[in-house]
């Protein structure tokens, strides 16, 4: 019989991969904050800001002291940090770009074959006008291209052609993302954006190792389909065969981990990692991303903790169960609830709307007092100088959909 790992267990590993076992304290900036963001893999980024943007929030809720500009100088002066896509919009270490160079090249591709039926024709004939001008001019960003163009009232699929060239040219590597202006990207050559030493591609025969081998270690474990996920630099059937062939080496072993309701599933893991005793969380509360790294595999995340969660931004408001943007609440190895809060910054106020409790959760005097102590601190990283509790925001625990 394959070993298990026990829940607990299982919860303390997987969260101090994820920087969430210590108390949220230290240096948030400059190298620190470098390391922060390589042992985490990477950090999502979102332009959603109720309260703060998806990247801020995730690196806040690990280190306090952070604050944005700290970021914005390691991405855009030190260039330590760059912008391109894992599973979404992140933020990585500039060391990884030689292995996207693999995946620009499958972008290509797949943009290649299916670009032409999404989005309107001209797009390509905008490609060396938009190169020529960025070498010439340097960084533009969409409201700078496409003079005269028809610019649409939908989503991607109706952006006007140099947009679309943008984006085109931004996925398959040959432009990248200089700096943000507020949100908007704004683009300029690779070569003025990423360092010389971080532009050699890797080569093919490691991506592949080095895909499946990071992930595994930033998981802790995880099955080849979750392995495949993470970066989503390989296909679920190349991860299936790199863990084939770990398992035939004697690198990673095959394990039964334990869910939050008691269910099992086989998982591959290091065997140097199961050897190790992970830290007992702090029983500090605090308040986490909806984009947070933990939490970005849903199906993961409700298998380890018993926390189904989904964003309902898109979800026509009569039929939201929660809210339009609603925070996860971690307490020790526990998710115990979910708070609606938000930013009203000209009245300095954070607003609390709602805190649903999870299932045998009570917001008792003390686990209160740490809430409100998190919703004073996350107040001031909002730029609100209180926090305001709205009638009724104490709610009951709701039945699991379906």
């Amino acid at each position: 019989m394959p070993q298990l790992i026990p829940n607990p267990v299982a919860r303390r590993l997987f969260l101090d991969r994820h920087a969430l076992s210590e108390a949220p304290v230290g240096p948030a900036a400059g190298q620190a904050l470098h390391g922060l963001i390589e042992r985490i893999g990477f950090v999502q980024v979102d332009s959603i800001n109720t309260v703060a943007r998806a990247h801020d929030m995730i690196l806040w809720s690990r280190r306090q002291a952070y604050r944005p500009p700290a970021l914005k100088r390691l991405v855009e002066k030190d260039r330590a940090l760059w912008e391109h896509w894992t599973h979404d919009a992140s933020i990585l270490p500039v060391r990884l770009h030689g292995v996207w160079q693999h995946r620009f090249q499958r972008d290509a591709q797949r943009l290649q074959a299916n670009w032409k039926r999404w989005f309107r024709d001209g797009y390509e004939a905008q490609f060396d006008s938009i190169l020529n001008r960025i070498a010439r001019d340097g960084p533009v960003g969409t409201a700078d291209v496409g003079e005269g163009e028809v610019r649409g009232k939908g989503g991607w699929w109706d952006w006007h052609p140099s947009k679309t060239a943008l984006e085109w040219l931004w996925r398959t590597g040959r432009l990248a993302i200089t700096r943000r202006d507020g949100f908007a990207k704004i683009y300029d050559l690779t070569e003025r954006v990423i360092p010389e030493a971080h532009r050699a591609p890797v080569p093919a025969g490691e991506v592949c190792d080095w895909a499946c081998r990071s992930a595994l270690q930033h998981l802790g474990f995880g099955t080849s389909g979750e392995i495949a996920a993470y970066w989503n630099a390989v296909g679920p059937e190349t991860a299936k065969a790199w863990c084939r062939d770990a398992l035939a080496r004697g690198e990673i072993i095959e394990v039964e981990v334990e869910g939050a309701a008691a269910q099992r599933r086989k998982v591959f893991i290091f065997a140097e990692t199961l050897g190790q005793e992970p830290p007992d969380p702090t029983p500090r509360l605090r308040i986490l991303s909806p984009f947070d790294p933990a939490l970005r595999d849903r199906d993961r995340a409700e298998f380890l903790f018993g926390f189904h969660y989904r964003i309902e931004v898109f979800v026509p408001e009569p039929k939201r169960v929660y809210g339009y943007y609603v925070f996860p609440v971690l307490e020790g190895d526990r998710l115990v609830g979910r708070i609606d809060v938000k930013a009203f910054r000209d009245a300095g106020a954070l607003r609390v709307k709602a805190f649903w409790p999870e299932a045998g959760v009570k917001l008792t005097k003390a686990r209160r007092a740490k809430l409100e102590a998190e919703l004073g601190r996350l107040a001031l990283f909002s730029g609100c100088e209180r926090v305001e509790f709205l009638d009724g925001w104490e709610r009951e625990t709701l039945a699991r959909p379906g």
